[in-house]
């Protein structure tokens, strides 16, 4: 299919890289990439930090200059998005009326946070942080004198609170859970993050609900809690989870689940023609022997380079280590794999002094590791995630001993 057309549906970080990637592969046909917002593909992590403390803009996150897709044949089409997708045809139709034909369609919609649905969250200043437009309307809110409401204590969450913090805004986060990162790390962790924030001023409202927003000429002033307490406030941010975009996919009768589902070369299951990556497909990941849909700048690199290497041709690259990262003031924290499945918690390190990793185990085996602050506790514990190799939890445990004894 070198030759071939391919359309390429979301101009974030997997579909601007697999644009890049098909022409680095060797594809000489044409590539059109479709993107509803008006700027080239962009990096979206430091959206929640860098972008709002002021430290990057648009130029400095692009993937690739806006240049560079004249120059390599891509026909970049921004401020657009697919209405209607005909997979027997082999044709999209797109917003503004015009009609693609392809050979390969590469589907990377990416997903849309969760709004609350709750009185008042229709008001000015209530806000998600997935674009760069939200990331500016965001940082033109905060400041001294501001107060800032979160609403979600998961990783977004806590990345906006630490950027308001270093920007002098006052900051709230609420949590329905009795914990912040309840759902996604264990209570040491946990336990970590929110005394850090406390101590940099971060006022936690836990098991809190809210169950409406109110307003003043439209405009955002108060968080309301399911107890009856208002929160004052200048401006909102909800980080409550992510739904994918995959209704196109959905009514087309392309196989969706929470995602369109896919293969190990990100090809959909119900058409060879078609590929899904990134935030909105639902992939397999054998390490654990069943399907997932992540949400990360690297699985988003991984199955562009996956349907690029498909379309082309090219061997099925070698598999990788699913991983993230959260930065929040002055501290890194590197995770790579998923606590499933596990039956031992090894921490290495002292949480104390900032720099310490939790290692979840299933039998002697590593299943995930955070790491914070501990580039070498990630790194090798990535490579014991993918490799499945035993580990010896005495000396994992210990770190005195370097992680390259740590093996069985």
């Amino acid at each position: 299919m070198s030759q071939g057309a391919v359309v390429i549906l979301g101009a974030g970080h997997a579909g601007g890289s697999v644009a890049a990637f098909l022409r680095q592969y060797g594809h000489q046909g044409p590539i059109t990439l479709v993107g509803d917002e008006p700027i080239a593909p962009y990096q979206r992590p430091p959206l929640s930090k860098a972008w709002l403390k002021g430290e990057a803009d648009a130029e400095g996150l692009a993937l690739k200059p806006l240049a560079f897709y004249a120059a390599n044949g891509i026909d970049f089409r921004g401020g657009s998005t697919a209405v209607a997708l005909d997979p027997r045809a082999r044709a999209v139709k797109l917003s503004d009326g015009a009609s693609l034909s392809y050979d390969a369609l590469i589907l990377a919609t990416g997903a849309r946070a969760i709004s609350l649905p709750v009185e008042g969250g229709d008001l000015d200043g209530v806000l998600s942080l997935r674009t760069a437009a939200d990331a500016e309307a965001l940082k033109a809110r905060l400041g001294p004198g501001k107060t800032l409401v979160v609403v979600g204590g998961g990783y977004i969450g806590l990345e906006v609170a630490a950027s308001g913090r270093a920007l002098g805004a006052e900051v709230v986060v609420i949590e329905r859970e009795d914990r912040i990162l309840a759902r996604v790390a264990c209570k040491t962790l946990s336990d970590f993050f929110q005394a850090y924030h406390v101590k940099q001023g971060v006022r936690l409202e836990l098991e809190a609900s809210v169950v409406g927003f109110g307003g003043d000429g439209g405009k955002v002033r108060a968080v309301r809690l399911g107890d009856g307490r208002e929160i004052p406030c200048d401006v909102v941010v909800v980080g409550v989870g992510a739904r994918p975009n995959d209704e196109l996919a959905a009514k087309a009768g392309l196989e969706c689940a929470d995602g369109v589902v896919v293969d190990l070369d990100a090809r959909s299951v119900s058409d060879p023609n078609v590929f899904a990556i990134g935030d909105v497909a639902r992939r397999p990941l054998p390490i654990y022997q069943r399907l997932f849909r992540l949400e990360s700048v690297p699985n988003a690199l991984e199955q562009a380079k996956q349907a690029a290497a498909a379309i082309v041709g090219r061997p099925r690259p070698p598999a990788e280590c699913p991983w993230q990262w959260s930065d929040q003031y002055d501290l890194k924290l590197q995770i790579a794999g998923y606590a499933l499945d596990n039956d031992n918690v090894v921490v290495r390190g002292d949480p104390q002094a900032g720099r310490f990793a939790v290692f979840y185990l299933k039998g002697d085996v590593v299943r995930s590791v955070a790491a914070v602050n501990s580039p070498p506790e990630f790194m090798m514990g990535k490579q014991l995630v993918l490799t499945g190799a035993p580990v010896d939890k005495i000396k994992l445990s210990d770190a005195t001993v370097s992680m390259k004894a740590v093996s069985a």
